[in-house]
């Protein structure tokens, strides 16, 4: 191993030595060799990832995957619009948050942490509640694993005209999906999810003829959607302020990797290995899955955590960490479970081995 563990995580995750490799350069935010060559690159390489229609742009944002989760929301709602927000885990309960900070009117829908939305729901407030113009929805809500079903809510939100906003921080570039033709308006992920670059910056996919009418819309000067794009497409690439350059000189990196692997299809297949091959061995071991497997995403997965009076979650932690492996404790508020991500770069033989690795460090059993 390269690193002294692997990250078993929903991101930051483990990356490739020829990632990190990538940051070792130094660049000049206005030269063309950065803007031009890798900027601009880069942000056609994300619509092509995302979709095969025309009419869809990229812009990249400086900071973590919620800064862009808070442009996109505080630049593309105007003032008389209202947000509808899917809530099923922390991170729908964080779009609700930034609106509410924001002071965009908005509805939740509260599903709790371990259901999923139906088009119903969806529907049903969308009917009752003209004033809604924009539907916002998290695609893996890695609070528990859940893959939330995208294509039937967009079905409800494009047939009653709403603005699409799609939260695809942990899933995209990892599970297939074309932007297009679910009519999404715009898809918001970040460098340090499935494309397994490192952290710094995220982005967002956006329908152009809808980006367009943002314009003089946002809430923030620094997180202004419209303005970031306008720069880039102005100025081949240029960002507004500085740019993450070793940051973005690594996605350009990881981008080369993932093609390389056989691009988002072979990637889907590699973490859906992973994941078939965690729970298998943690069912095995006694583990119970918090969500029935008709849920599960190919992202994260949570456990219950064992009932044995001498169970900790330190302490297990500590052990795993100190055998090469990092997981994550869990989210739910109303369950007590522990959660194991398998993307990054992971393959089928480290999970063997993590298997192995709990197995010796079951210090309870």
């Amino acid at each position: 191993m390269d690193n002294q563990y692997l990250l078993l995580t929903p991101g930051p995750l483990s990356t490739s030595r020829t990632v990190r490799e990538a940051m070792l350069k130094d660049w000049c935010t206005w030269d063309d060799d950065y803007n031009k060559e890798i900027v601009e690159v880069i942000r056609s390489q994300l619509v092509s990832l995302a979709t095969k229609q025309a009419g869809y742009t990229s812009v990249l944002m400086q900071g973590s995957g919620t800064a862009s989760v808070e442009a996109t929301i505080g630049s593309v709602i105007p003032q008389d619009g209202k947000l509808l927000v899917v809530n099923n885990g922390a991170y729908g309960e964080r779009i609700g948050q930034i609106a509410q900070y924001l002071n965009i009117a908005h509805h939740i829908i509260e599903l709790g942490e371990v259901a999923q939305p139906s088009a119903q729901q969806v529907v049903d407030i969308l009917d009752s509640d003209p004033a809604i113009t924009h539907v916002a929805m998290v695609h893996c809500e890695t609070t528990t694993g859940m893959l939330n079903p995208v294509a039937a809510v967009c079905d409800v939100v494009k047939s009653r005209n709403k603005i699409m906003i799609l939260d695809a921080m942990s899933s995209f570039g990892g599970i297939p999906l074309d932007t297009g033709e679910l009519g999404i308006d715009f898809m918001i992920s970040s460098a340090n999810k499935c494309i397994q670059g490192v952290p710094g910056f995220g982005f967002v996919i956006a329908k152009q003829s809808e980006l367009e009418k943002c314009q003089g819309v946002a809430r923030s000067l620094s997180l202004d959607l419209f303005d970031q794009w306008q720069c880039m497409e102005k100025n081949h690439g240029k960002w507004r302020f500085t740019s993450p350059t070793h940051t973005v000189r690594a996605f350009h990196q990881a981008m080369i990797e993932l093609n390389d692997e056989g691009g988002v299809d072979a990637r889907y297949q590699r973490y859906s290995s992973n994941q078939h091959i965690l729970v298998e061995g943690m069912e095995k071991l006694g583990f119970k899955c918090l969500l029935d497997k008709s849920l599960h995403s190919p992202i994260i997965t949570s456990f219950y955590s064992p009932e044995h009076p001498e169970y900790d979650f330190k302490k297990f932690y500590s052990v795993l960490k100190e055998n090469g492996f990092v997981i994550y404790p869990g989210k739910v508020s109303n369950a007590d479970c522990f959660r194991i991500g398998n993307i990054g770069d992971v393959h089928n033989d480290d999970m063997h081995r993590l298997i192995n690795a709990i197995a010796s460090a079951m210090y309870w059993a």
